[in-house]
């Protein structure tokens, strides 16, 4: 039985991929909470919708199955046990495990048809939406001038984060931060209950219950035994190596490579500085780059269940090594120029979406980097971005793949 999940590539011809097209939890985000909300500025709803939509039908005109994440959501919870179960749990990470606010909202959620009701969860619950007799101090007088009773989510068009794919399996991604850590409860349905993949052979190899954190955005899969993954803001060694360790266990995978970036938000993630575009090509912002040099570590099985461990500082000879290379092409953000570089990463120059090899989806604003993509050779198709752009994440972040073609060696 072939598993509804199958990639074994970061360039293999995509067949099949997840988006989420933006709603209306981007409208509820306004300047006081940005910083809770972890983004930057506030896109034009419309326009960004349009964006969206352009993005979806680049994917669709070259014969790519758009699945999108709110109703594979809703489909998963058809049957009304797992819809109350999963609702407890939403509630409960949401802040209301019990009491007059849960039973509130609880009968508010319920009182929608299911795919309104998930929707309704991304875009986020205003107090003054319902109506509730407080009961305790403790509701009454916590977050008082707070207007919401539910978070929105407005993070969650970046599909690739909450989950990533890795050969026949997933992982169901702990987030860093608590403004997104409940997008992957939608995942854990979606693996668990959707016609669609339930009971398919998923394997899950990393699921949310965990304290250390990792993100979908640091998961890159170079070929059908190498997976490479950011140490980073967003993801811990510790969850590399538990990783690792079950990738080893449970898959064809021998080789990790973790690469450690700078911590900061204007490089959350791998795939911001770094991504794999052909066999032999990667897109790098220069700036990860001390004089050609990155920590690099290189972590194989060991035995009785170890992990092996070699660290290296040479990236470009570390992927030829791995991915059995002559000469590797590092392609950089901006042409490498101090300013035109950190510009167009800032609006993820270096965030490209591989959808065949050496054929590539990028944002339209990034245009010396896209110029020189061309002139490697790339196939370049440029979506718009100038809403979508500010939240700070580019076409491989908005998308999640679920199935590409294996690689023709």
């Amino acid at each position: 039985m072939q598993s509804p999940i199958h990639v074994t590539s970061e360039i293999g011809k995509l067949k099949t991929v997840m988006l989420h097209r933006p709603g209306h939890e981007i409208e509820n985000v306004y300047p006081d909470i940005l910083h809770r909300m972890l983004v930057d500025d506030i896109p034009y709803l419309p326009i960004a919708q349009e964006e969206h939509d352009y993005f979806a039908k680049t994917l669709k005109d070259q014969g790519i199955e758009v699945l999108y994440f709110a109703k594979l959501a809703a489909e998963a919870l058809a049957d009304d046990q797992v819809k109350n179960e999963f609702l407890e749990k939403m509630l409960a990470e949401s802040g209301h495990a019990a009491g007059a606010v849960h039973d509130a909202l609880k009968e508010y959620l319920l009182s929608m048809d299911t795919q309104a009701m998930v929707d309704k969860i991304i875009a986020g619950v205003r107090k003054d939406e319902i109506h509730t007799k407080f009961v305790s101090l403790a509701e009454m007088a916590e977050d008082a001038d707070y207007p919401f009773f539910m978070d929105p989510m407005p993070n969650a068009y970046f599909t690739r984060d909450p989950q990533a794919s890795i050969g026949d399996g997933i992982t169901i991604n702990h987030m860093t931060f608590k403004a997104r850590q409940r997008e992957s409860l939608f995942t854990e349905y979606i693996i668990k209950h959707n016609p669609r993949f339930a009971n398919k052979g998923v394997h899950v190899w990393r699921d949310r219950y965990h304290d250390t954190r990792i993100e979908g955005g640091d998961e890159l899969v170079l070929s059908d035994h190498v997976f490479a993954i950011g140490i980073s803001q967003r993801t811990s060694a510790d969850a590399i190596m538990d990783i690792a360790r079950n990738l080893f266990k449970d898959s064809n995978y021998d080789t990790v490579v973790a690469i450690h970036i700078p911590h900061n938000h204007a490089m959350m993630h791998l795939d911001t500085v770094f991504t794999m575009i052909n066999y032999d090509q990667f897109t790098v912002h220069p700036q990860i780059l001390d004089g050609g040099k990155i920590d690099t570590y290189i972590l194989h099985p060991g035995k009785d269940g170890e992990v092996e461990i070699q660290h290296r500082t040479d990236l470009q000879k570390v992927l030829e090594e791995v991915l059995d290379k002559p000469e590797i092409d590092l392609i950089p953000t901006g042409n490498g120029d101090p300013i035109v570089a950190p510009r167009e990463q800032w609006n993820d120059g270096s965030n490209t979406l591989t959808i065949a090899p050496g054929e590539v989806v990028t944002y339209d604003r990034n245009y010396v980097s896209n110029d020189l993509l061309r002139k490697h050779g790339i196939l370049v198709h440029e979506v718009r971005s100038s809403e979508l752009s500010r939240g700070r994440g580019g076409p491989r972040c908005m998308s999640c793949p679920i199935v590409r073609e294996d690689l023709k060696n």
